[in-house]
């Protein structure tokens, strides 16, 4: 009698896009098409807010990114969360920082190196269009996902960006 031994634990996200079947493809293709349709058409009706003021989106992106950070961070540490080439945010940046929002604080590991937090200034702007934004982002996504839907979004999403954390940027 053959020794027992237990199946091979395989997880779906794990699957070898190799061996993907033409259907499976296409149903990637296309809800990949469908996420990056979604985002398009919101992005549309959040740049057409009136709340744009002070900053830009790509300015927004950035402050609100500092201001989830517990402590100043690299500009490559920064990078990784916006959409945006290395060189362009770090004109951005220096744009925020001539404006009072964002400040460059020595790296104490790292003498040639700057980390960048939020002044009190930047922190007070993201606050205030965050507060509006986090408005119209409720309305877009109730008026047309109901409250077990938006879950499922959320679970969908974070496993997404979870399953690629130690992917290159």
């Amino acid at each position: 009698m053959p020794a027992k031994t237990s199946p091979a634990k395989t997880s779906p996200a794990k699957t070898n896009p190799a061996k993907t079947s033409p259907a499976s493809a296409n149903r990637a293709n296309d809800a990949w098409e469908a996420l990056l349709s979604a985002h398009a058409v919101l992005m549309k009706q959040f740049a057409a807010e009136d709340i744009w003021a002070d900053v830009s989106m790509r300015e927004y992106d950035v402050l609100y990114t500092l201001s989830k950070c517990p402590e100043p961070i690299r500009i490559s540490e920064l990078n990784r969360h916006v959409l945006l080439s290395q060189p362009a945010l770090s004109r951005l940046v220096d744009r925020l920082a001539d404006r009072g929002l964002v400040e460059r604080q020595p790296d104490p590991a790292d003498g040639r190196s700057v980390r960048l937090a939020l002044t009190q200034a930047g922190r007070a702007v993201q606050h205030q269009i965050g507060r509006q934004h986090a408005r119209g982002v409720a309305r877009a996504m109730t008026a047309g996902l109901d409250p077990a839907e938006l879950k499922q979004l959320e679970t969908i999403c974070r496993k997404l960006a979870h399953q690629n954390e130690d992917l290159p940027l």
